[in-house]
Parts: C-alpha cells; structure tokens; sequence
C-alpha cells in the first residue's frame, strides 16, 4: 500500500512539473515567434504596425484550420511597441556580434557615403570589410551616422573615428578607405582622406590607399559624350508625347495597332546611371512610329528625318549600351578589385579597337550603326565626329582611372600570383613568387578554387608576405555599390509615409536588412521572462 501511494504521488508531481514546462515552452516558442516576425518587418522595411495585421491573419488562418489552437496563437505579442523592441534587441544583438568579429581581423577597408533621407537630414554609411588570419571575410554596416547640423570633411571623420572607437578597431590595420569623390571626401586639407592621412601621420602608420569608387569614375566618363543634338531632340520628343495624358494614352494606342514591339517610350533621367542607353534604345527602335505620331499632331521634328542625325543617333545608341554594359559589370555587393580592374581594362581595349574600326567604316561591334549603313548604304556617315567622341572618351577613361593604374602591378600581384614578374616584383616577394610559380601541386589547385580560398589554403610559413599581400588586397572596397543599395533601402524604409521614423529606429532597421550575420534569436528568448501577448 505505501509503494503504490509513493507511486501515486510521483506520478501527480511529475504531472504537474510537466504542465508547469510544457507552458513555459509554449511562451519561448511565441516569444521567439515574435522575435521572428519583427525580424522579418524589419528586413522588408515595413512600418512597426505591421506586426498587429500579420497577427489578424494568423488568427484568421488558424479560425479555419486549426480553432483548436487558437489561444496558442494568440498568445504571440505582435503590438507595435513588441516589434519596436524586438527590433532594437535583435540590431544590438548583430552588432554586438560584429564588435566580437572585428577583433579577429588582421585588415580592413572602410566604404563611405553620404546622402539625406526624405526629413533633409544628413545621413553618413560607413561599411567595413575584413579579414581574418584563416581568410573568413566579413563585410557588415558598421554605423548609420546621422550629420544633424554641417556635413564637411571634419564631421564626418570625427563620425569615423567614433565608428573605429566604438568597434575597437586597429588603426594599424586599415587598408584603405572608398570614397566617392566629392570635395568632403577627397579633399586633401579638409576633406576625410586629408585628415585621416594626418591622423595615420601621427600614429607613425602608413597612409591607407585612397579608392574613387569605379562605378562613380566609369558614370562620370560617360558624361562627355553629351551629344545635345541628339539628346535635346530625344528629349524633347519624348516630353511632348508623356507631358500629356491625353497624347500619351494615344500614342500607347497607335503603338498597339501597329503590332510594335515596344509598348511606350520611356523618360529620361539624368542622375540614373543605365537611364541615357535604355531611352535612346527605345527611341531608335520607334523612331518611324514616334515621327509618324508627332506628324499626326502637328508637330514636326526635322532632326528624325535628318540623315546625319539619324547616323549620330545610332553611334549615341550603341555607344551608350556598350558603357551601360560595363557599369552593369562592375555592379554587386562583395566584388574583388581586381576582377573590377580587369573589366576596365578590357572596356579600354575595346575602346582602342572601335576606335580604329570607326575610323575604317567597320561597324562590326555597332549593332545600330551596322543596320542604318544596310539600310541607307547612300548616306555618307559622320566619321570625324564619331571618331572624335571615341577619341574624348578613351582620353577621359585614361585620366579617371590613372590612379587605379598606377596600383596595377599590386593588383595583377593578387589577381594572378603565377603569371606576376618576379625581376619587376618588391625584393621581399620574389623569393616566395619563385617558389611558388614553380610548385605545380599549387598551381593546380589554383585553377578549380575561387582567390579567397586559394589564398587561405596557402602555407603562411612559406608565404607570408603573399599572403598578408592578400589579405590587403581582398578588403579591399573597388566602389561604394553597397552604400548607394542600403540607400536604396533607407528610401524605402523612411518614406513620406514613414517620416517620423526616429534616426535610432532607422539604424537598426538597416543593420537588420542589411547583414549577412545570423542573430542568435535563441540567447535573446532565454535572457527574458516570456510572457503572454499584450
């Protein structure tokens, strides 16, 4: 009788304690479920309030599949204020996981730029990319600094310096800095690489390497192929069918009863990079239907029906497609510098052959230009002038890029450690160049494997220079790509609709879109009380 009583007894305790676990399971699991859902709002940049209409359709969806679980459901705090902190926890859980990661890194490079959100106030992207002794890269937001008052070179190095500060980062270790060239960046006296190479000066360092962002170099070369015949013409066309919903909706009938393959021209926006090639495309492509329209209007252009115009025309064309495909190239996030090198580079010998093309009526590589000479063999084209676009653009291409030039043999160093000269090579390389262009099992393991992890595979006994050259080079930022994509994103999150979202709040919405660090939602779930929805 007293075995079976202690056996009843057990039994009811070990109940109860089951009870007691199971609920307390079951407010971790709607405490990391929220956890979850604000992280997800925040990575799409919706509003706080989101959470409350995501819990109106989970309890819909359970009402008709599950009812019985309704109250387990409803348990999970999805309310605005829940997210807000939800939000704030999970940003101070990356970046406490990013100040963990920085001690690791034996170099790193920093990326920079500034632009203002829709409340006009300043807002400065400071992006690290590092590297560790084993060749694990990181590149993750450092800091969103708002600039409330003046933006010159000073505020914003006094911004950077906070930044290196707050991660405990190693001036020695700093690589280079990438900027986009405008006078608060760049300037030598006043400007951030002017007080930064002050600062390393003073620490006895040597200077980081100065970076212009490529993309922003290759956009600003474009620029000097004006061309306003034509664009003033294109333009102009283009605003008198779109100014008007009337003439518009009309000529989006005119192209559809003429079975075009395009259904609309597009606009034409200057400070959009791709913009000038897709517009001008578009408009050679309709350019009968577009002077039939305006004709039918009353309006004549006599610029369409221009020979020569038409031949300048089709050269802008495929001049500009040829520019907009190297842009496109040097586009996306992580991308090493020398691969960025070595796509201009080839734009800059293609420039040289066209040149001598162009000069000999070869429109081999000019698709627009090739089918206008098929279709008017009569017309005699505009040599001197095409030719001397080329020649301006080539020029401009040199001067933009000396710089980048002037660092080719570091780079085709890190690129291709086989194929780099040993005689032209620093004294402290060419001992480790020799053995290693002559070591076959590292040549083949070369070919399969990307640079990164080739490099990490490398015996840092037998070459260590080579691979703190590496290391230096794969830090490296080639443009400010990630800066103007989380900008992107900052529009989005802080739109007219959204304008009082606070500059704190916007931080760590975009450290959470933005990184590619896992936040440990578990630790955040165990060092709270769960409790139910509120």
């Amino acid at each position: 009788m007293r075995t079976d009583k202690i056996s009843k007894l057990k039994s009811g305790l070990l109940a109860q304690q089951t009870a007691f676990v199971r609920q307390t399971q079951l407010n971790q699991s709607s405490v990391r479920a929220s956890f979850r859902v604000a992280q997800l709002i925040a990575s799409y940049g919706k509003p706080f309030t989101e959470g409350e209409f995501v819990k109106k359709c989970l309890n819909v969806v359970v009402e008709e599949v599950c009812p019985d679980k309704k109250d387990v459901f409803n348990a999970v705090s999805l309310s605005a204020s829940t997210i807000t902190r939800r939000v704030e926890e999970i940003g101070g859980k990356v970046y406490a996981q990013l100040q963990q990661k920085t001690k690791e890194f034996d170099f790193f490079s920093l990326a920079l730029d500034e632009s203002t959100d829709v409340q006009d106030t300043a807002q400065l992207l400071i992006f690290i990319r590092g590297v560790s002794a084993n060749f694990e890269m990181c590149e993750e937001l450092a800091a969103l600094q708002s600039l409330k008052g003046t933006t010159t070179g000073e505020d914003i190095f006094d911004k950077v310096c906070q930044t290196m500060e707050e991660l405990d980062l190693d001036w020695a270790k700093l690589v280079s800095i990438t900027t986009d060239g405008a006078p608060c960046m760049v300037g030598a006296s006043r400007g951030l690489i002017g007080r930064m190479n002050r600062e390393m000066e003073e620490r006895g360092l040597t200077t980081p390497l100065q970076v212009h962002c490529i993309i922003h170099q290759q956009a600003l070369c474009c620029k000097v192929l004006k061309w306003d015949s034509v664009m003033k013409a294109v333009v102009s066309c283009i605003n008198f069918i779109r100014a008007n919903g009337l003439k518009h909706r009309q000529f989006q009938q005119f192209l559809s009863e003429l079975e075009s393959v395009y259904g609309d021209v597009l606009y034409y926006t200057e400070v959009r990079w791709l913009s000038r090639g897709r517009v001008l495309r578009r408009f050679y492509e309709l350019l009968s239907e577009i002077n039939a329209f305006l004709q039918s209007k009353g309006k004549t252009v006599p610029e369409l029906i221009d020979p020569e115009w038409k031949w300048h025309l089709a050269f802008l064309t495929d001049v500009t497609e040829m520019l907009n495909g190297l842009n496109l190239q040097l586009q996306g996030q992580g991308k090493l510098i020398c691969d960025m090198y070595s796509h201009v580079k080839a734009f800059e010998l293609k420039l040289a052959l066209l040149l001598e093309q162009v000069k000999k009526h070869n429109f081999t590589h000019l698709h627009a230009t090739q089918n206008l000479s098929a279709e008017n063999p009569a017309v005699l084209f505009p040599a001197e002038k095409c030719v001397e676009a080329l020649e301006m653009l080539k020029a401009e291409f040199s001067v933009r890029f000396r710089q980048l030039h002037a660092h080719a043999k570091e780079i085709r160093l890190f690129q291709n450690t086989f194929v780099a000269d040993i005689d032209e090579a620093q004294p402290f390389y060419q001992f480790e160049l020799a053995e290693l262009q002559n070591c076959d099992v590292l040549k083949d393991a070369f070919k399969p494997n990307s640079l990164v992890d080739f490099y990490a595979a490398l015996p840092n006994d037998t070459y260590p220079n080579i691979k703190k050259h590496a290391m230096k080079m794969s830090t490296l930022f080639g443009s400010t790509y990630i800066c103007e994509q989380t900008f992107s994103r900052m529009k989005l999150m802080k739109s007219p609709m959204r304008s009082r979202l606070r500059d704190e709040h916007l931080h760590q919405c975009l450290r959470v879109a933005v990184t590619r660090m896992e936040p440990d939602i578990q630790l955040l779930t165990g060092q709270m009380q769960a409790h139910s929805s509120h």
